[in-house]
């Protein structure tokens, strides 16, 4: 299914059927312009308390949106007619902190003392970024966002503990500053950039081999800038190595009716 031929203005409901229905197992940068989408991680109960504390201790990387009640699917505060089940492109299975497989629902994996966390998401920041007209290079070229693994550490608890994940999006430097100032009214995905400039200084080595997402070209007078990711819980869960986890594919996000305007701090 091409993006271009859907309805310019289709709605978070609509996305998430086309989703739910098979229809679309691409990323979802781009859709349901002006709505919030998420990072999802999926853990047993016992394993819940632990990964509350790691999003609270290590926030810009794990802005928390929701937190589900054991066993709850519906999580009906960011949508009414979502089901965590089936709404999501494509789920990465995890067990003992090694990715198994990547499937397309939870249908026949869910159990009653899973608790799901809603996680910010960048998606949310490049609306605002393109409203101020600065262009999204991930965007432009229709490829999911090149995501790193840094030499930054994240604060543990409990057995949760690992490097800290960023993306990454190429911008002129005026254009670079101009987005600090944006993104800083948005601490509920991810906020102001971490960094922008050498990505040594992050500890990476070649920004065309992302450790997720895929490569962007970028410009002669154009520096990275880089955000701290949603995709960090990931790498704290091949540490804690919990017997089973769910999360997102990189890129393929939950689409949620929360408006991304009203994650605006100010």
């Amino acid at each position: 299914m091409a993006l271009e031929i859907l309805p310019s203005a289709a709605s978070p409901s609509f996305w998430r059927q086309q989703i739910r229905d098979g229809h679309w197992r691409q990323h979802t940068s781009g859709l349901a312009e002006g709505y919030v989408q998420c990072n999802l991680v999926i853990l047993p109960t016992r394993y819940a308390f632990d990964f509350l504390r790691y999003c609270q201790r290590n926030a810009q990387a794990c802005p928390l949106i929701a937190v589900g009640e054991p066993g709850d699917y519906r999580m009906m505060s960011l949508a009414a007619d979502l089901d965590i089940r089936t709404d999501v492109p494509s789920y990465r299975l995890f067990r003992h902190g090694e990715l198994e497989t990547e499937v397309t629902d939870l249908l026949s994996l869910w159990q009653n003392d899973w608790v799901t966390f809603a996680i910010g998401c960048s998606f949310s920041f490049e609306q605002a970024l393109l409203a101020a007209g600065l262009e999204i290079r991930n965007i432009t070229e229709a490829k999911n966002v090149p995501m790193y693994v840094t030499n930054r550490k994240t604060e543990p608890a409990g057995p949760f503990e690992g490097p800290l994940v960023v993306s990454m999006r190429p911008m002129l430097p005026a254009d670079a500053i101009r987005a600090i100032q944006i993104c800083s009214r948005f601490p509920a995905v991810h906020g102001a950039p971490i960094h922008f400039g050498e990505p040594s200084a992050l500890g990476i080595g070649d920004l065309a081999r992302p450790d997720y997402g895929d490569a962007v070209t970028i410009k002669p007078g154009e520096v990275p800038v880089f955000w701290a990711c949603g995709v960090t819980p990931q790498q704290a869960i091949a540490r804690a190595r919990p017997d089973i986890c769910i999360t997102h594919s990189p890129g393929h996000m939950l689409i949620t009716d929360l408006l991304n305007q009203h994650m605006a701090a100010f």
